[in-house]
């Protein structure tokens, strides 16, 4: 069966993506052909400034699907960019820059072309101006699909916020015992279906050690009663636990997954105790979207200090796909 190729964007048109994509090429061998959209004049300067050699091949995307792709060259399909506008970048270059990109590389997964997707770092409040929590909604969006979640993904503990990029004065009104069920389903649908493995999943409560001074404990009267109600669906899913003990190495082997009521309540933990050592993939999209679990960190760039493992992850688990 032919290997899918996979496909890359750079996110930011300047960031850490080229240093970290240059060392995950040095330290692996991918058997996918990678495909990599960006600005030809941007990569050649990087190529420079970081001694990274390969022979670039330009690749026509009208034409993509009648072309031999494999990866003894550095394929690229160019977004164009003038020497000058490269100097002089402003919000709204980037911005047309990272549109084009998006729209170039899922033209063609939704022709059927790829199911492997990665995006590099990108600053969502400048690119998304509001108008969406995150990267992952605005994907979504795209394809019309409204039963998603982030998953933030190590093989041997993963973490799902059940609300993205929300203020946290917004959180508590977007708690439901309806859209639970839903990233409990959500999960172990990914799991069986993509990973081969039954999801294990723990489910963190809303107050400090689940309890509260209110009469309306939310812990016992929405998220009991959405774990109760998957558990008889025959999920695999506890809760709620409380999440300053949730994540103690005793109580972590027990689980693969944990589902958390908000963004840091999870990603915090998760960060803390794995650093690069994750990727993060979109469930529930017809295809696999990933993207390095870190921002573009623009401070970073030209120091060749930067760590490449998310990436490494995400180009290895897209590889066996």
């Amino acid at each position: 069966m032919k290997i899918k190729p996979i496909i890359l964007i750079t996110g930011e048109p300047k960031s850490i993506f080229f240093e970290i994509f240059f060392k995950a090429l040095k330290k692996n061998k991918y058997k996918s052909p990678l495909i990599l959209i960006c600005c030809k004049e941007t990569l050649l300067q990087e190529m420079k400034k970081y001694k990274f050699k390969k022979r670039i091949r330009v690749i026509n995307s009208n034409k993509i699907k009648n072309t031999i792709i494999d990866n003894k060259t550095l394929n690229i399909i160019n977004i164009k960019l003038q020497k000058s506008q490269i100097q002089n970048l402003n919000d709204k270059l980037k911005k047309k820059y990272i549109e084009d990109s998006f729209n170039t590389a899922l033209k063609l997964i939704k022709d059927g072309y790829t199911h492997k997707f990665i995006n590099g770092p990108i600053n969502k409040s400048s690119f998304l101006n509001k108008r969406y929590l995150g990267i992952t909604e605005y994907i979504s969006k795209k394809f019309n699909k409204k039963n998603i979640g982030m998953l933030i993904y190590n093989k041997d503990l993963s973490v799902c916020p059940l609300t993205t990029h929300l203020p946290i004065k917004l959180v508590p009104k977007k708690i439901n015992k309806k859209l639970i069920e839903k990233k409990i389903e959500i999960i172990h649908n990914f799991y069986k279906k993509h990973l081969k493995i039954k999801a294990k999943i723990a489910v963190s409560g809303i107050n400090p050690h689940c309890e509260s001074i209110l009469k309306f404990n939310e812990d016992d009267k929405i998220v009991k009663l959405a774990v109760k109600s998957k558990m008889k669906n025959g999920i695999d899913v506890k809760g709620p636990f409380p999440t300053d003990t949730l994540f103690l190495k005793a109580n972590r082997k027990k689980f693969n997954v944990i589902l958390g009521m908000y963004h840091d309540q999870v990603l915090t933990p998760m960060k803390t105790l794995f650093e690069y050592d994750a990727i993060n993939i979109t469930m529930g999209l017809p295809f696999f979207r990933i993207s390095p679990d870190h921002g573009p960190n623009e401070k970073m760039i030209g120091k060749n200090k930067s760590n490449p493992l998310s990436l490494i992850r995400a180009l290895n688990f897209l590889d066996k796909r």
